[in-house]
């Protein structure tokens, strides 16, 4: 659920924060590239997760 969750999450501010930087620059938006852009930061919270979750099993 936490998967489904984050990735939800990723699309809609990955997809705001695209809009905005595109409308700043004049530029159309792209629903694609904004998507991609989601995957990355999704595919980045699950890195972080896991390094953090590792080191947290270590200390214990």
């Amino acid at each position: 659920m936490r998967f489904i969750m984050t990735i939800i999450w990723a699309i809609l501010i990955g997809s705001a924060l695209n809009y905005v930087l595109t409308s700043m620059a004049g530029d159309p938006f792209n629903l694609t590239q904004a998507i991609g852009f989601a995957v990355a930061v999704f595919i980045g919270i699950l890195l972080f997760d896991g390094i953090l979750s590792a080191q947290d099993k270590q200390t214990s």
